[in-house]
């Protein structure tokens, strides 16, 4: 695995830190969660511009990236509000496994992809979600941590490659209902 950045890297110092931290969107005192009004009616357009999921039940929705530099790249959100896995009911946390290994299968049915990377950050919106990074079959440099380093920086991937991704995960999705 490689950064890609050229060496020589600077070691930093950690900045002073902030507490208590800012408020993030979706968490009292913050802005009001976005996702939770897309993802309980994203059936009834709004002009905001959001398409609707590539698939989705009662308990979760699986949607577009934008920006993607990688296709078969998608995020994961509970429908409903719910933070981090700390305070998923069990009934949630319990399909979230069988839901991720069909999202998992999906992507790996785009073909040359050697790994899907599953990542659950948690500081940016305060809505449940998790993201799917496809490392493709041989780009060895992106292996564990640094995929996501490496999406962050490749040119953004034609939109026709994006979309014939999207069309064949969504599919994939549809066919294990």
């Amino acid at each position: 695995m490689t950064l890609p950045y050229a060496e020589p890297l600077v070691r930093r110092e950690p900045q002073p830190r902030v507490i208590p931290e800012p408020p993030r969107v979706g968490e009292p005192g913050g802005g009001p969660c976005n996702l939770c009004a897309w993802l309980v009616d994203f059936e009834n357009p709004d002009g905001s511009g959001h398409e609707p999921p590539l698939w989705y039940d009662d308990d979760w929705a699986l949607c577009r990236a934008t920006g993607v530099t990688i296709p078969g790249v998608v995020w994961l959100a509970s429908r409903a509000h719910h933070d981090s896995f700390a305070d998923l009911p069990d009934r949630l946390a319990r399909s979230y496994g069988p839901v991720v290994a069909r999202v998992e299968r999906a992507i790996l049915g785009l073909g040359d992809i050697a790994r899907v990377h599953v990542y659950r950050w948690g500081d940016g919106a305060a809505h449940f979600h998790s993201w799917f990074f496809p490392r493709p079959l041989g780009m060895l440099e992106a292996k564990r941590e640094m995929l996501a380093l490496w999406a962050d920086v490749l040119p953004e991937a034609p939109e026709e490659a994006v979309a014939d991704a999207e069309a064949k995960i969504a599919a994939a999705m549809a066919e294990t209902n």
